[in-house]
């Protein structure tokens, strides 16, 4: 803008004589950026309307807009802005983006206010200057490089800025500078691994090992909200710097062997261990249990999971134990005890000649009946949108089900069918193409897809509104107090020793509580049908009927039979699942039925019969 156009507008409101300085860089070629319309370049100004004219490059062309309105909604972009040097040195910051990522954000940083911006900050100007389509895998392999980058400190925590240091930083030293500066546990025992790691080619690191040996043996002793795999993973840690420099692990507390002794669950310690640790973590139990180490083995490997199961099990093969694995999952899948991840390892290795004679005779109806049962019930468990490994792998394998039922009798392919029908643990489009499957050998089996099998689920008929108290019940269970007990859990286990920690048991009922709930709930759903009950009959008692009855005595009681859901005593509303209900269903008036609840048998005749939907009543 010129200055006599400045000087008239804040000779109207004198308010913006704060704003001259950036009233006077609205001039024509200036970048600049709108919170809503996003980047654009001044064109000009028009005297006529005392507007400036601006092009913005999300479609506003030639935009006339007000330079007081402007103050506060735009921002004038120096030349210096990343963002304007993509549209004036357009090679030179393509040229960074494709190859020099790290001179990128650190030219960015430059320009910033201390050198310094917080992730947020720095990722809304970069998804701008990449495009979305464009930024999230740039980003996430940019941050990789950054990490290494000596120029830039990357932070440790969300609520810490990307900070463009006064002199470059070694990454090793960086990473000693952390270990001394954190206090957590946790973080301090992942820093100790990474500078043990390290120590033999840094000779910095080399010689402050013992400090670092030192600072590590404390944080472990003292730490009081390390999880039982956390406090085992920093003991090897430690243990690995003490032999380096010749100190007897076994003699400093706490021990691998001292942990191992005082874990309840195994198995699920198991399933915390990293993976490097795996194989150290089985070795140990070798030690730790020298005459039952097999059997204590087993155990673990029955409710182990991910690659804790492949590791265990050839684990046992290097000891010649795979006849014991074998007779164990025979065993397993007898009692219908076999789980998720043991399944899967079973038909991923279903053709192995290394482990034939483990999968040997496993491979038939019993292991889809048990596959099928592991899936749902993994179904009924998950409160998140994790896909269920074993149910992928029924879809993605395309000879499975084949094998699976290739000794199986029609009898045995139809229960599993329906049972594949029942399932919550697949998506009705996965059952149908799954079901093909199963129709390509035994053709019988399409006439399931016709609704028998739904049949023998027990259908509940509801009305609108108890169906969805149910739903707002299960939102409340799903969105607050799940996540609120797997929060509990966590604190509690924070507190130590699980086997006399009352409030990590406390914490575990109410999950059986809350799981056994929303399974009800899905189940609940799954055979509900949503009734209005204007289809209910005048002449015989239905859903949807009001009955009024008389007993012997010559009381007189009136009832509406509703919904599954819908029983209100006291405005005598009855479902029809109460013995009354059931009773009285189907009968006619003049007719007589009797219930006996506790001991105490009744007659009731009926006298008339009324539909629910004429009578004008709500809910």
């Amino acid at each position: 803008m010129k200055a006599d156009a400045i000087d008239l507008l804040i000779e109207q409101k004198p308010d913006l004589k704060g704003a001259r300085e950036k009233l006077e860089a609205m001039q024509p070629g200036a970048y600049c950026m709108h919170r809503s319309w996003g980047f654009g370049v001044i064109q000009g100004y028009d005297d006529a309307e005392n507007k400036l004219i601006i092009d913005f490059e999300e479609g506003k062309q030639g935009h006339l807009m007000d330079p007081a309105f402007c103050v506060d909604k735009l921002e004038i972009l120096p030349t210096t802005n990343i963002l304007v040097r993509r549209r004036t040195e357009p090679e030179v910051i393509e040229e960074m983006i494709k190859k020099r990522q790290g001179d990128l954000v650190a030219e960015i940083l430059s320009h910033m206010p201390d050198q310094e911006a917080s992730p947020t900050e720095l990722e809304n100007l970069l998804g701008r200057l990449l495009g979305p389509t464009k930024f999230k895998k740039w980003w996430t392999n940019t941050k990789k490089i950054l990490v290494k980058d000596s120029r830039i400190a990357t932070p440790s925590k969300k609520t810490d800025p990307y900070i463009l240091r006064e002199e470059p930083l070694m990454p090793e030293q960086e990473i000693l500078e952390d270990f001394y500066v954190y206090k957590q546990p946790k973080k301090k025992i992942l820093l100790a691994e990474k500078l043990y790691q390290i120590s033999d080619n840094v000779d910095e690191i080399k010689e402050d090992l013992p400090n670092i040996f030192d600072h590590l043996t404390t944080a472990i002793k003292d730490a009081k909200g390390l999880s039982q795999a956390e406090r085992l993973h920093g003991v090897w840690v430690r243990n690995n710097l003490a032999r380096t420099l010749h100190e007897d692990p076994e003699a400093i507390e706490p021990t691998s062997k001292s942990l191992i002794l005082e874990t309840e669950d195994l198995s699920e310690l198991a399933d915390e261990i990293p993976a490097a640790y795996q194989k150290r973590f089985l070795d140990l139990l070798t030690r730790v249990f020298p005459e039952d180490w097999k059997s204590v083995i087993i155990g673990t490997l029955k409710d182990s999971s991910g690659k804790m199961t492949s590791e265990t099990i050839n684990f046992m093969v290097e000891r010649e134990c795979m006849d014991l694995v074998a007779e164990s999952f025979r065993k397993w899948l007898a009692e219908q005890s076999m789980k998720g991840p043991v399944l899967f390892w079973v038909v991923k290795n279903r053709n192995s000649r290394k482990y034939a004679k483990i999968v040997d005779g496993l491979v038939g109806p019993r292991l889809l009946s048990a596959m099928f049962y592991a899936i749902d019930y993994e179904a009924l468990q998950n409160t998140t949108s994790r896909r269920i490994q074993l149910a992928d792998a029924l879809m993605d394998d395309q000879e499975l089900i084949g094998d699976l039922l290739e000794n199986a009798s029609e009898e045995e392919a139809r229960d599993l069918a329906q049972s594949l029908l029942l399932n919550q643990g697949f998506e009705d489009l996965t059952k149908k193409s799954l079901m093909a499957r199963f129709i390509k050998r035994f053709p019988r089996v399409q006439s399931l897809l016709s609704g028998d099998a739904e049949e023998k689920a027990d259908e509940l008929i509801v009305s609108q509104k108890s169906l969805d108290v149910r739903k707002k019940e299960y939102d409340d269970l799903i969105n607050v107090r799940i996540p609120e007990n797997k929060e509990a859990i966590q604190i509690a286990r924070e507190h130590g020793d699980l086997r006399e920690n009352a409030e990590y048991k406390m914490a575990r009922q109410d999950q059986e509580t809350l799981m056994a709930r929303k399974a009800q709930l899905e189940s609940d759903f799954g055979r509900a049908r949503v009734t209005d009950f204007s289809d209910s009959s005048k002449e015989m008692v239905g859903v949807g009927s009001i009955v009024e009855l008389t007993q012997p005595s010559g009381t007189a009681h009136t009832y509406a039979i509703l919904g599954a859901w819908d029983s209100d005593p006291d405005n005598a509303i009855l479902s029809y699942q109460t013995p009354l209900g059931q009773a009285l269903l189907t009968h006619r008036v003049g007719e007589t039925v009797t219930t006996e609840i506790d001991n105490n048998t009744e007659t009731w005749t009926i006298k008339s019969i009324q539909r629910w939907a004429d009578s004008g009543r709500k809910l």
